[in-house]
């Protein structure tokens, strides 16, 4: 099984994690040089014509979106349901959570800080309100709990993770949302493969560096 993917790409990275949680081992992990073009190379069109990262390849099966990958990965090679759940409601719960991390969160991380890095553009303010409401969001969903998605660590800590750790490295202020840094604390005491996610947001950093 090959994965396709940027170290310093937050989908990429919450892929690396939850494979690291499943006790799963890549063949190969490709390195896609976005900045190059490798992704509209016709060898990875053929993949992906998407040209997107991350992308799975297994014994001949391709997917990509990177909350498609987890859900796929914990689907096949979990050996229990701990991080998605059997139950409907939790795993509507979770999905509820990813798709709030990719329609959200994660979209307002890249709708601020991306034209900056990569068009040089300058900051835009209403983008960045777009942040704050979503971390509101986070926070409010992290009332009273110790988890993103109900009573059980999960995918959605994941994903939500990798996410959170990429606006850390960026500057924003995670601690004026109480429950959002105190959750932030535990998953990354929690989730396996957390140090290698963390070098990959340093080497996002460098973008913002620049």
């Amino acid at each position: 099984m090959d994965l396709y993917y940027r170290p310093g790409s937050a989908p990429c990275r919450s892929v690396l994690m939850t494979a690291k949680a499943l006790g799963v081992e890549f063949d190969r992990k490709i390195f896609i040089n976005t900045r190059a073009g490798d992704q509209l190379k016709p060898e990875y069109l053929k993949i992906n014509p998407q040209h997107t990262i991350p992308t799975l390849h297994d014994n001949g099966f391709a997917l990509w979106e990177s909350r498609a990958i987890l859900v796929y990965l914990v689907e096949k090679y979990g050996k229990d349901n701990k991080l998605f759940p059997k139950d409907i409601q939790k795993q509507a719960l979770i999905n509820q959570r990813l798709y709030f991390d990719l329609g959200t969160l994660y979209k307002s991380f890249a709708e601020y800080y991306y034209p900056q890095i990569f068009q040089k553009q300058p900051a835009n303010p209403e983008n960045y309100k777009k942040i704050e409401v979503a971390f509101e969001f986070l926070n409010t969903f992290l009332e009273g709990q110790d988890y993103v998605a109900g009573e059980t660590y999960s995918l959605a800590d994941i994903a939500v993770l990798a996410s959170v750790s990429t606006f850390d490295v960026a500057g924003f202020d995670i601690k004026k949302y109480a429950n959002v840094a105190r959750w932030y604390e535990l998953a990354k005491k929690l989730t396996p493969g957390w140090e290698e996610n963390w070098a990959g947001c340093l080497e996002f950093r460098k973008y913002f560096d620049n």
